[in-house]
């Protein structure tokens, strides 16, 4: 694949940009898309797409146009996510793009009980049909996101039960779409890999786990659905975004983000990054739970 142009979605992201410095670095032709171009990286030997919202197919067909690769990052969950989606691949193909590497989310299937992860099966349909090489990264929860959604009174609450995940860093997803993206053979495609850490846990642990970390205790309340609608009411969102939050963590009560995968460990040659690894590497994800805040 050397020599052929690979463009970035979501560059100015966690995901994405982390993605085109990995390319960026290995000397492959680069192009950085996103809604606001002033936000994209500045990067050696990458150039800027004008502004391209996934839903504008001529804004779209205009920055993918010489690009053999696509690697499409999810667009932000809202009730026009599979269209914004589908819009973005048909842009791709009538350019002539050749491969798309898609990230969606472990678990995706139509009638998941995490209602994102149902867009993320309709978009990898639109795929399989489009008539494009592709391939599909099915990340499960960010690691990130445990300290994230622990509020600073020590509290990680949701409607997890007991149930397992297998979270991963989005620094070993980096690692893997890299892999993928910069191996120029067809051994990729038509491939479906789940991006996971190295073990399953369930949310009590992950609570066990912010409490050494940040020396103050931590704990998980269980919540039913009735009581994860009332805590999340206060922040004004709308029905289809209260019904992604809470079904997330129904997910993980429902067992459906619980299977460990080697995909992590094959693609790139290290293991994965397990939570307690991530929390010693990345002091600032729960700076906010020091008992000092």
């Amino acid at each position: 694949m050397t020599g052929s142009l690979t463009a970035v979605t979501g560059a100015s992201g966690a995901v994405g940009g982390r993605v085109a410095r990995r390319l960026a670095r290995t000397g492959v032709p680069v192009r950085l898309l996103g809604r606001d171009p002033a936000r994209l990286p500045d990067l050696p030997g990458a150039d800027r797409a004008p502004a391209a919202a996934y839903g504008d197919g001529e804004a779209m067909r205009r920055a993918l146009d010489g690009a053999h690769t696509l690697f499409l990052v999810s667009a932000h969950e809202s009730p026009d996510r599979v269209r914004e989606h589908t819009t973005a691949i048909d842009a791709a193909v009538a350019v002539g793009v050749e491969r798309i590497v898609y990230v969606s989310f472990q678990g995706a299937a139509p009638d998941a009980t995490f209602t994102f992860a149902r867009d993320h099966w309709h978009t990898e349909a639109q795929l399989r049909t489009a008539g494009v090489r592709h391939t599909f990264l099915r990340d499960n929860w960010y690691l990130a996101g445990l300290p994230a959604m622990t509020g600073a009174d020590g509290v990680l609450r949701g409607p997890g039960g007991d149930g397992r995940m297998a979270a991963v860093a989005h620094e070993d997803i980096a690692d893997a779409a890299a892999a993928v993206l910069l191996d120029g053979s067809f051994g990729h495609d038509g491939r479906t890999y789940d991006l996971t850490g190295p073990e399953a846990f369930t949310l009590a642990e992950a609570a066990e786990e912010l409490s050494r970390a940040t020396g103050r205790p931590v704990t998980y309340v269980p919540e039913t659905r009735a009581e994860a609608y009332a805590s999340r009411a206060g922040y004004g969102a709308e029905d289809w975004e209260l019904a992604g939050w809470v079904t997330s963590y129904e997910a993980i009560a429902n067992g459906e983000l619980a299977a460990v995968s080697d995909a992590v460990p094959t693609l790139t040659g290290h293991p994965a990054t397990g939570f307690a690894q991530f929390l010693a590497r990345n002091p600032a994800s729960y700076r906010h739970l020091l008992p000092d805040a």
